[in-house]
């Protein structure tokens, strides 16, 4: 009796599932690999459960997106570099174009009263948004380990307290996920290896004439640096972004920042595609062309380069370890960065009762997130228009 082997999936194939994910996937990164475990394993079989919870351990182990990672992986595993190709840019493609021709519209109609208007309402909902995305990141990482438990509360308060992210934080949760979990034996036996990470990305070409190019590099190199150092899932790029481009660089303001939160995450496909509004709010379309690049290049290479290696060694107690304890910390930076924004945007009756209005309808219904944003949206709307 001969065994089947896995299916020998075109690029077409792997292409056209993906694009139509990118278009119509809502609902933010755990949803998103949902739906890949729904449509993949269950009802197309083009993956086994085992290469599935495999992609799916992989994505949560190194940093950057999870949803998108995992495309990429799902990718690879069929069709190798031009699999990962294949997956990736139609899953990408898609958001970005939607994102960007959202991004043009607000920059036309920014300032004006039907903007405020509508993101008076928007606002609150996002960070019920927010804290609902922490939550199931908690649910999925630290579940009852009182330990990370501690580190998830720690690291929210100091990113609440100082108002910023503070980077050092996440490596020292790592290394103290790596005391708790891996056994003295392993600790002892480690070796002190050469840690080799991407120091900057930055294109600029000719199609980007009228935009600064020392813009266009910080831009590029910016969010390399956020593809390639946030765990946990596409909410962790979040207290990131908040502190490199409101308080760091100067390129949007606190609320301009949460417009552009907000858009990631009820636009469809991975919610880090917010890197490609923040860059056409600060450099047009060359801006959100360079964002895109910048922060989905890591996972990208990360998976091509780096599969065999992270196959073999993400089991290693130290790995793990540090996993764990870099994932707990990334879940309370989001909710502390969460409570800063939402201290800009809950600033009264109006808006406490939108906040907890939508935080109790994610928790009690499955509504989708656009249509509860855009009713968040009609309030403000009606707010403004009965002053």
């Amino acid at each position: 009796m001969s065994v089947e082997g896995p299916p020998r999936l075109s690029l077409g194939q792997i292409a056209g599932y993906f694009v139509r994910l990118g278009t119509t996937g809502f609902g933010g990164p755990i949803a998103l690999a949902g739906y890949m475990q729904r449509d993949l394993v269950e009802r197309r079989h083009w993956y086994t459960q085992e290469e599935y919870l495999q992609g799916l351990a992989v994505s949560q182990t190194l940093p950057g997106p999870l949803a998108a990672q995992l495309a990429m992986w799902l990718g690879y595993v069929r069709r190798g570099f031009w699999g990962a190709c294949a997956a990736a840019v139609p899953f990408i493609l898609p958001p970005f174009i939607i994102v960007s021709a959202v991004a043009a519209l607000y920059v036309a109609f920014r300032g004006t009263t039907i903007i405020q208007a509508l993101f008076y309402g928007i606002g609150p909902a996002v960070i019920a948004l927010i804290l609902r995305g922490a939550w199931k990141l908690v649910r999925v990482t630290v579940k009852d380990e009182r330990r990370l438990w501690v580190i998830f509360a720690g690291v929210g308060v100091v990113t609440f307290v100082a108002r910023s992210e503070v980077a050092v934080l996440f490596i020292l949760a790592g290394l103290v996920g790596v005391a708790i979990y891996a056994p003295r034996s392993w600790l002892r036996r480690a070796h002190a290896a050469p840690l080799v990470m991407p120091v900057g990305f930055g294109t600029v070409w000719t199609a980007a004439q009228s935009a600064d190019p020392n813009v266009l590099l910080q831009l590029g190199v910016f969010f390399f640096k956020a593809g390639a150092f946030t765990f946990g899932s596409g909410l962790a790029i979040v207290p990131f972004l908040q502190q490199g481009v409101v308080r760091d660089f100067g390129w949007l303001t606190e609320r301009e920042f949460l417009d552009a939160v907000a858009m990631g995450m009820i636009t469809p496909g991975p919610v880090v595609i917010t890197a490609v509004f923040v860059g056409y709010l600060v450099a047009g379309l060359a801006g959100a062309t360079v964002a895109g690049l910048g922060v989905f290049l890591p996972p990208f290479l990360m998976v091509v380069l780096f599969a065999p290696w992270i196959m073999r060694y993400r089991k290693h107690p130290i790995v793990v370890g540090f996993t764990k304890g870099a994932t707990a910390a990334a879940a309370g930076a989001i909710v502390g960065a969460g409570a800063v924004i939402g201290t800009q945007v809950i600033v009264d009756v109006t808006t406490v009762l939108v906040f907890l209005t939508a935080l109790l309808v994610l928790w009690r219904t499955k509504v989708p997130e656009p249509l509860l944003v855009g009713a968040a949206g009609v309030v403000g709307l009606l707010t403004f228009a009965l002053r």
